[in-house]
């Protein structure tokens, strides 16, 4: 039962203040006109509709009130004169020129010019000399907090409101109430006149809202938790994302084939940090990227490095040739069949380089890695517990140097096993490979 606001007065705010219904009963049946609390605590985490829904509310009630910030007082001197000065400008404005009490002069706040957010321990007091000339009956404070102190609110008799952080429902549903248009960015965009199509408010509501929830899925249940870095988050990538329906390449409702040419922009997290200057050129998602710059990693994780490609791009049934011990003098390429005792070539063989990398288990890299690593039996070494290889295999994985393709069975399912592929090129293999004294060529089949 609310016996604060009426029920017109009620839907009008519920209206201006979406998915705070709850919050805005309980202030209408704590504020009421005839009985409010001296104290009231309103506690939530940021950007959840605190500050506005207390103003909404105060707005709506008939008795003067002062909202003071904070952030914008310097010392606890300054905020105690905000206060009071606020105090009496909100009972003045409510009154007629003769009904207003004589100028007895500015109550004396004594008080310590101690900055706000000082790591003094001292107790802190505020003496408000001539408290009875504020003439303010029924007083009530709001305090508005973030994150309210331990035991705060185990004490008896301090009502306090809870704004909890908005769910994914709550979220898609406020940004569905200023979706973004579709229309060309800022930039120098060049879109065919001819192949541009009509846009709507209806499709503009209809994309911006599926759009929403695939950001919150990626990007916001994780990251951009508040509504405010969810909105923001959003705005930066509409543009990108409604780059192909601008060119004509797609339609508003083919929203699959759109995060599929746009799956780069919810995969990365640089929509999540703050920039100055703007990137001048997009990613194309299409491609995928293929590390070709020079890297400089430890000795251990770039003989894994080495191995991964190895595997990638040697068959299996050669691995008994290439890294046996018994084979390890004789690891040099056959000459070529120009004499006539070799049998002639009848089907060309294609360069497994060509062909691209290929998928490989994880007992069958570590099998090689321990081939190709000078100490792999040393003390101190692998063997001797020198080296993490299966973090160091993680780490590679999350830098992107290695991809997971698919589980697998076995041994290590639970440390990383299952089917691997390397993704970097020759280039930065054999980069590696003279770096550490490794001739990778001596092991690859041609």
């Amino acid at each position: 039962m609310d016996l604060g606001l009426p029920d017109e007065l009620l839907l009008t705010l519920k209206g201006f203040i979406p998915c705070r219904e709850l919050q805005i009963r309980q202030f209408a049946s704590l504020l009421s006109a005839t009985y409010s609390p001296s104290t009231l605590v309103v506690h939530g985490t940021e950007a959840t509709g605190k500050s506005s829904t207390v103003k909404a509310v105060l707005e709506s009630i008939a008795t003067p009130y002062a909202i003071v910030r904070t952030q914008e007082c310097i010392t606890t001197r300054h905020l105690l004169e905000r206060t009071i000065s606020a105090a009496q400008d909100a009972l003045n404005s409510g009154r007629d020129e003769n009904d207003r009490p004589p100028a007895r002069g500015r109550p004396n706040p004594t008080t310590s010019d101690r900055k706000i957010g000082g790591t003094s321990q001292a107790s802190s007091f505020f003496c408000i000399n001539g408290a009875d000339e504020l003439q303010i009956p029924n007083l009530s404070v709001i305090l508005i907090v973030t994150v309210p102190r331990p035991r705060l609110l185990h004490r008896p008799g301090i009502p306090h409101i809870h704004f909890p952080a908005y769910t994914k429902s709550e979220s898609l549903e406020i940004l569905s109430l200023s979706p973004l248009p579709l229309q060309p960015p800022a930039s120098n965009l060049v879109v065919d006149p001819i192949a541009k199509p009509r846009f709507t408010d209806e499709d503009s509501q209809w994309l911006w809202s599926r759009f929403c929830g695939a950001v919150w899925d990626s990007l916001g249940q994780g990251a951009a938790r508040n509504i405010t870095s969810l909105r923001s988050v959003c705005t930066r990538l509409w543009a990108p994302f409604t780059e192909p329906i601008l060119k004509g390449d797609y339609g508003v409702r083919e929203f699959s084939k759109l995060m599929v040419r746009n799956r780069a922009l919810f995969q990365s997290e640089d929509a999540l940090t703050e920039r100055i200057v703007a990137p001048t050129t997009m990613p194309d998602p299409s491609k995928t990227k293929v590390i070709k710059a020079p890297l400089n990693l430890p000795f251990y994780p770039t003989h894994l490095l080495l191995a991964a490609y190895l595997a990638s791009y040697n068959p299996p049934r050669l691995d008994s040739t290439f890294f046996t011990r018994a084979s390890s003098q004789r690891r040099r390429r056959r000459a070529p069949a120009t004499t006539p005792n070799h049998r002639t070539i009848k089907h060309r063989k294609i360069n497994r380089r060509l062909l691209g990398p290929q998928a490989f288990v994880l007992e069958r890299w570590l099998a090689i890695f321990h081939a190709i690593v000078p100490d792999a039996g040393a003390k101190g070494g692998l063997r001797g517990g020198g080296a993490d290889v299966m973090s160091q295999i993680a780490t590679l994985g999350r830098l992107g140097l290695v991809n997971r393709v698919g589980g697998g069975e076995g041994a290590g399912e639970g440390l990383g096993g299952g089917k691997w592929r390397v993704n970097v090129g020759w280039e930065v293999v054999r980069g590696l490979g003279r770096g550490v004294g490794c001739e990778v060529e001596d092991y690859l089949a041609e």
